[in-house]
């Protein structure tokens, strides 16, 4: 089972962009994705809305996902968000053990 956390970080005036670019700048990006269990953390800009960054951040299990939350890096990321003065909205999914149905494949260029 794997677990994937889409975070929203909104802001005014290009914050929200500028957080992502300082996580990955620090090198704190390179660190989280180097803790046991992570498999993606990785920023996206919504076409339609310049003033949010979409995180994809996903992890083998949620023992890894506390190990993160225990982790130094933790503080990093609060004070980045603080400093950009950004809000948040997340969302957590559970990977499907099943896959895709068969029947949804249809719909998926490979």
């Amino acid at each position: 089972m794997n677990i994937t956390v889409n975070i929203y970080y909104t802001g005014v005036s290009g914050n929200a962009r500028k957080f992502a670019e300082e996580m990955v700048k620090s090198g704190t990006v390179d660190k989280i994705r180097n803790e046991q269990g992570n498999l993606r953390y990785d920023y996206f800009q919504p076409l339609d809305d310049p003033e949010t960054v979409l995180l994809i951040d996903q992890w083998t299990s949620q023992d890894a996902i506390d190990v993160h939350h225990a982790s130094p890096m933790m503080q990093t990321i609060a004070e980045f968000r603080e400093k950009y003065g950004l809000k948040m909205k997340v969302e957590r999914y559970v990977s499907d053990e099943g896959g895709i149905p068969d029947k949804d494949n249809q719909f998926i260029v490979k």
